[in-house]
């Protein structure tokens, strides 16, 4: 673990620097065969060649929106993790990701809405409902809200959410063509007007979130201390949460829901900086990003010249981890 904040800082530079050369390799390799002196030509003199327009239209949204979108959910896992003092905790997990997919296939399938900023409201708004769902089913009973059963009514909003999008794809061959690719989590095909719709919500967020940062570190005293230390927690944990669900919602717009990086990244920033959150959620931001952008890299090679969703690939390193971080952090209660 870095110790000092002069390490701390040198390791946020290195991690801009390994993000930085992540998307450079996103934006060079692939099955079109292309060189980093290609990619500069297609920036600076762009002659209109195919591997120049593959450059420029698909790889290079590609990156922007993977770096976008694992840092938006890294530091939605880390704000849920603090909120629900759950190790668990994360868009996918409690079930955001599942109701943002699923209000956004509603719209598809019944209203035919085809807009992609009518997208992204209506993902904001299927995030929020599965985010208050998982919270009144978990605080109910005499127990009140404890981890184990934030887990299992974040499962059960995800299962039913993700049942009522099967059966309406299922009534809809029309609408599971056009969504299926989708639902699987990727940011292959998307373009920068995409990303575009969402980026000024996930800024805010991004914003939003390292300015509540210092409050999220007396949350985690607990509710008394931080009472005691004169902070409207009910406020702090109300302003964290609209801030989730714009990190979330967002991602799900334009990436579909993709798993598992909520979850992963912020217990890996733990590992490196420590639960200060001035420091934890730009790390969180910077790991995801990277993640998320090599993990779309390696998608590409799996089944090349098909393409595995991204989605899949955090799924295969986020199952493993998940059952790891359940045995230590949750059975052992």
């Amino acid at each position: 673990m870095l110790k000092t904040n002069y390490a701390k800082g040198l390791g946020l530079m290195l991690a801009c620097l390994l993000l930085g050369a992540s998307m450079w390799m996103s934006i060079i390799l692939g099955y079109t065969n292309t060189s980093w002196k290609m990619a500069i030509d297609a920036f600076l003199h762009n002659d209109g060649s195919n591997e120049h327009i593959v450059i420029t239209t698909v790889r290079l949204p590609r990156a922007l929106i993977g770096a976008s979108v694992g840092a938006s959910l890294a530091m939605a896992g880390a704000l849920m993790q603090a909120l629900t003092k759950n190790p668990l905790a994360s868009p996918s997990i409690f079930g955001i990701n599942a109701g943002a997919g699923f209000f956004i296939v509603l719209v598809i399938t019944f209203f035919h809405v085809s807009s992609f900023q009518a997208f992204t409201w209506f993902a904001f708004l299927g995030a929020a409902i599965a985010a208050v769902s998982v919270f009144v089913i978990s605080a109910s009973g005499k127990e009140g809200m404890t981890p184990i059963k934030l887990t299992l009514a974040g499962t059960a909003v995800a299962a039913l959410f993700s049942s009522l999008t099967q059966g309406m794809l299922s009534a809809n061959e029309k609408a599971l063509e056009e969504v299926l690719f989708w639902l699987a989590g990727s940011v292959s095909g998307r373009k920068l007007d995409m990303l575009a719709a969402v980026f000024p919500y996930l800024s805010m967020a991004w914003i939003g979130a390292f300015l509540l940062a210092p409050k999220v570190n007396v949350l985690m005293l607990g509710d008394d201390v931080a009472a005691g230390l004169g902070q409207r927690i009910n406020m702090v944990k109300l302003a964290a949460a609209i801030l989730v669900v714009l990190l979330a919602g967002g991602s799900v717009a334009v990436a579909g829901p993709i798993g598992f990086i909520g979850m992963m990244v912020p217990h890996i920033a733990r590992g490196v900086v420590g639960t200060d959150h001035r420091w934890l959620l730009p790390y969180c931001a910077l790991m995801g990003g990277i993640l998320l952008v090599l993990a779309d890299i390696s998608a590409r090679y799996v089944l090349m010249p098909q393409e595995v969703p991204v989605g899949i690939m955090t799924a295969l390193i986020g199952v493993p981890f998940f059952i790891y971080i359940a045995r230590r952090g949750i059975l052992k209660k």
